[in-house]
């Protein structure tokens, strides 16, 4: 046998490999630029045309919008159609594991979240409803150690009793008399704030029990849970009467169903440009971008609808939104790897 033929391979020139390398840093980069103008512009117009629907005034009589199933049922609808044309157009068909039930337990937990974060527009304005949602960490804190058997780091302490001062300070309204009786410190929205966080920590326990177990896709999760409630939500509306209230209304003031259909058409895509942050950039990025879209929202809805707030309840927004950026730096790297067993 004569000697082994010994093939030398060139090896890439570095300004190719250079070059290649620039070229996917820079269309990573620009991903995340879309990613971030997304959520933002999605959920800022999200926020800016849910408290015009639910705060504004219609007609000569001005009257009130008090449907708030009626709106989530049709946004869940719109939801489901949304990511149902994503899964037909852009994903490859996979066989579906996820038990229907636990669908529908977590579309119950989402569902109620939606409608007592609406409702609750009608009691407090636009920055406490989002100050109030963006606590979320509390109770995915709370129902991970009842629930889940974790442990938190003292960060994650420090960072959710920050966000809770922060709360504290933005709710607190001092009586100006006796006789004032919109004066209050915890009402009726406030607690349907709190009802929403609540479901919000179950629905997500819910989602990761799917993701860990059942390799659930996120658009697959987005349409049956939609579905779901769009099922829930219409025996409760037909059985009520209030969806025909509610047609009765858009009827009477046919210039609302426009806000309505934008109204649900951001919520869908301002949901697909949040799990294509969590895919290609992970959790921590997405809670970076969603925590400073939430403090825009704020000030956008001050500036548009004229929401006063006061310094104390600025300093209250400056504790909850540092309580909440250190939490998505700090906070959320170990809650998976320290566990209990």
């Amino acid at each position: 046998m004569g000697p082994a033929e010994v093939v030398a391979v060139e090896p890439e020139a570095p300004g190719e490999a250079a070059r290649s390398s620039m070229e996917k840093v820079a269309s990573e980069k620009l991903r995340l630029i879309v990613c971030f103008l997304g959520v933002f512009v999605c959920y800022f117009y999200y926020g800016i045309l849910q408290e015009s629907i639910t705060r504004g005034k219609y007609g000569e009589q001005q009257e009130s919008f008090t449907f708030a199933k009626s709106l989530v049922f049709v946004q869940c609808i719109i939801n489901a159609i949304f990511s149902k044309l994503v899964i037909q157009l852009f994903e490859n068909p996979s066989p579906e594991r996820t038990p229907r039930w636990l669908y529908a337990v977590c579309s119950m937990s989402y569902l109620g979240a939606m409608v007592s974060s609406n409702s609750a527009l009608q009691y407090v304005n636009y920055p406490t409803q989002v100050l109030g949602k963006s606590c979320k960490p509390i109770p995915v804190m709370i129902l991970g150690v009842l629930i889940g058997r974790k442990r938190y780091p003292l960060t994650k302490y420090m960072c959710v009793l920050l966000i809770v001062l922060g709360v504290a300070l933005f709710m607190y309204k001092p009586k100006k008399g006796l006789g004032d009786a919109d004066d209050h410190i915890f009402g009726f929205g406030e607690t349907l704030l709190l009802v929403s966080l609540t479901l919000d920590g179950l629905t997500g326990v819910a989602q990761d029990h799917m993701r860990a177990n059942f390799q659930t896709g996120s658009n697959q999760m987005m349409l049956n849970i939609n579905v779901w409630s769009s099922l829930f939500l219409g025996i409760g509306v037909l059985g009520t009467g209030e969806f025909w209230e509610f047609l009765n209304f858009t009827e009477r003031h046919s210039s609302i169903l426009y806000k309505i259909l934008l109204f649900s058409l951001t919520s869908a895509l301002g949901q697909s440009f949040i799990f294509m942050t969590v895919v290609h950039f992970g959790p921590l990025t997405c809670s970076i971008i969603t925590t400073t879209r939430k403090f825009f929202t704020i000030l956008g809805s001050v500036l548009i609808f004229g929401n006063p707030i006061s310094s104390l309840q600025w300093l209250g927004t400056v504790f909850v939104f540092l309580g909440l950026g250190l939490d998505a730096k700090f906070g959320k790297t170990t809650k998976k790897t320290i566990t209990k067993h």
